[in-house]
């Protein structure tokens, strides 16, 4: 016979486990794909700078087959802040990357 604290043990261990493993943990929003490439052409452009913020700004169509995704990135190089636009277009059906442009904002 178990005792009821390896009972509860084992359940509290399972709804761990399940969790983990859960599709719902595992989502990821639809722009993240856009994102690690907005941080990845960031760092090649910008290879001294570290990024200390990061925001989805949306998704527009540009044309009927193109669309843009835009992502607002902050970055310290040394004692400097800078805020960066990065617009990445690409073909709507395909997702093939067209253009990643970078635009200084504040």
């Amino acid at each position: 016979m178990k005792s009821k604290g390896t009972a509860i043990l084992t359940a509290l261990l399972l709804g761990i486990t399940l969790m983990w493993t859960s599709p719902i943990a595992e989502a990821q929003p639809p722009y993240a794909k856009w994102g690690k490439i907005a941080m990845q052409q960031t760092m090649k452009t910008y290879p001294n700078a570290k990024v200390v913020d990061y925001l989805h700004v949306g998704r527009k169509t540009k044309t009927p087959t193109t669309s843009e995704e835009t992502f607002k990135l902050l970055l310290q190089e040394n004692n400097r802040m800078r805020a960066l636009l990065v617009h990445i277009e690409f073909e709507t059906k395909t997702e093939k990357v067209l253009k990643v442009r970078f635009e200084e904002t504040r």
